[in-house]
């Protein structure tokens, strides 16, 4: 017994070995979920012990056990399929979760993989890479060899299923959570030196799929109309993947180059105070797994304006302003209705702080561990 009679749990506890890659992922979303996730992992207070497997000792977050990567081939490919494995063979964990598309094919425990999303196998012509087609296999494999996969959404899972003939119950949705950081009112930072208000932000990288350019001709259009949208902005947080230059093009041939600004990446002090003083965060993201810069925004209490997409609709439910993706002047006319309208700004500002609050990463975590545990049950 604990001190004041609790019983201890008699479970035996559960040792994951979690790809310490992941840590120090160069894509940002790749390193919040999984730092987010881990350190919900161990607050549950439940018997599962957490080893990163590989990566940096420093990229590891406090309270998580480390072991250093086995020898394995000098590439990405190399550490999947024969340093993971060896790694937690040394660790003695019970299962293996790699939690950015790529796993083991072959391991002596089960391994669960995290797919986010699949726009690479949806639309190639994104990633026009000499060797994505190998990539695109890798993945594949990784899917159809796992022991159960994980994504972060309905849609995803769906997709997921379709284009690996993947039987549906060898996938879990596990939704992503925010950082209560973001619903905190506390005295924001001081916005960039660059930032002027009324701005619409955009928070992600900038890459096409993200449908930047049209944005960028949508925001252009609301300055036309004048008035308090005549200086209007777009400020753009993230890295630039590729079209930053197209955006900024855009507005300078129509003589407007202050109508985009592009901050690069932002630490999350500079995040929330940019959602918190924006007039509306413009998503018109084509394609996603899940959109955390949604529910991010919704939780900041910041006027939410999104693709009518079937990912955006699972997230956002009724607290955002839906559009076509593919029609500018519609965006036009519902960013300017978050200018001038502050009726409806305060109202999907309330509605999204409730959605998003649905939206933790205990909840996360409870559903990742369920997972573990089936994935040791079939094996």
């Amino acid at each position: 017994m604990r001190p004041g009679g609790t019983a201890l749990s008699t479970r035996p506890a559960l040792r994951v070995g979690f790809d310490g890659r992941a840590f120090g992922s160069p894509a940002a979303g790749v390193r919040r979920y999984a730092g987010e996730l881990v350190r919900a992992l161990v607050a549950l207070g439940e018997p599962v012990e957490l080893v990163a497997l590989g990566g940096l000792a420093a990229d590891v977050p406090s309270g998580i056990a480390h072991v250093e990567g086995a020898r394995h081939p000098p590439s990405n490919a190399g550490w999947t399929l024969v340093g993971l494995p060896r790694t937690a063979a040394r660790a003695r964990v019970d299962v293996i979760h790699s939690p950015a598309y790529t796993a083991p094919f072959w391991a002596a425990v089960p391994v669960v993989v995290t797919i986010h999303d699949i726009s690479y196998e949806v639309h190639p012509e994104w990633y026009p890479y000499r060797r994505d087609w190998l990539r695109r296999l890798f993945y594949r494999r990784s899917a159809t060899s796992a022991a159960r996969v994980l994504t972060i959404s309905a849609f995803s899972a769906s997709e997921i299923a379709a284009a690996y003939r993947l039987d549906r119950n060898r996938i879990a949705v596990t939704p992503l959570g925010v950082d209560p950081f973001f619903a905190d009112p506390a005295r924001p930072a001081a916005l960039p030196p660059s930032v002027r208000t009324p701005f619409f932000l955009h928070v992600g990288d900038l890459h096409e799929r993200r449908n930047l350019v049209m944005l960028a001709k949508a925001v252009l259009a609301v300055r036309r109309l004048g008035g308090a949208c005549a200086s209007a902005s777009l400020v753009l947080a993230g890295v630039d993947r590729g079209v930053g230059e197209q955006v900024r093009r855009v507005c300078v041939d129509e003589g407007s180059s202050d109508a985009v600004v592009l901050l690069g990446a932002v630490d999350d002090e500079q995040l929330r105070a940019l959602y918190q003083a924006a007039a509306g965060l413009a998503y018109p993201s084509l394609y996603e797994g899940f959109g955390l810069p949604l529910v991010e925004a919704m939780a900041a209490g910041t006027a939410v304006v999104g693709a009518q997409t079937a990912v955006t609709r699972e997230v956002v439910g009724d607290a955002a302003l839906l559009v076509d993706p593919h029609d500018p002047s519609a965006w036009r006319d519902a960013l300017a209705r978050l200018v001038t309208d502050s009726a409806l700004r305060e109202r999907l500002r309330a509605a999204g702080r409730t959605r998003a609050a649905a939206f933790t990463w205990e909840r996360t975590a409870r559903l990742t561990l369920d997972v573990y545990r089936e994935a040791l049950r079939v094996a």
